[in-house]
């Protein structure tokens, strides 16, 4: 499968699942926008970014890459994402069929790779297992008002 159709996959859950959650889903026109989604919970919007995690053999765990990647005819470019580009990630395991929510902050903070732990018989819980399936966190995150404002004014219409 190539790695277009594994994100289409991923968005595809992440929508089905907010839905079920009762929230409104908006799917922004064109890959342009550093965010896949707008979640409307309770009048309040969010911008999601959704990454599809893959299965690394030798490691044992799932690996999400958490750069942005832009590609034309040439060349390939991985960038870094920035505070302001979203407000939630949510990394969809298609195999398992789980989901790890984290606010922008946290997602930006690992290196360019974030490494999930699916292993039942550890000593120790990684610090990514606090948002495996952790959809309270964008509600939380809305009544406690703790998302920067990144609203641009409304332009003024002459």
């Amino acid at each position: 499968m190539i790695t277009k159709q594994k994100g289409d996959i991923a968005e595809q859950a992440v929508i089905l699942q907010a839905l079920r959650l009762g929230w409104g889903v908006c799917k922004p026109v064109g890959d342009r926008l550093p965010y896949d989604l707008v979640f409307d919970i309770d009048g309040c919007l969010l911008k999601i970014q959704v990454k599809s995690a893959w299965f690394d053999d030798s490691r044992g765990n799932y690996v999400v890459d958490n750069r942005r990647t832009k590609t034309n005819r040439r060349a390939m470019v991985r960038e870094n994402y920035c505070l302001t580009d979203f407000d939630f990630a949510i990394i969809y395991l298609d195999t398992l069929h789980v989901f790890y929510i984290m606010p922008v902050a946290d997602f930006i903070g690992y290196g360019s790779e974030i490494h999930l732990v699916e292993a039942d018989k550890r000593q120790r819980k990684p610090k990514s297992a606090s948002f495996r399936e952790a959809w309270q966190l964008l509600q939380t995150a809305l009544v406690a008002g703790t998302l920067p404002d990144q609203r641009s004014p409304t332009p003024s219409i002459l």
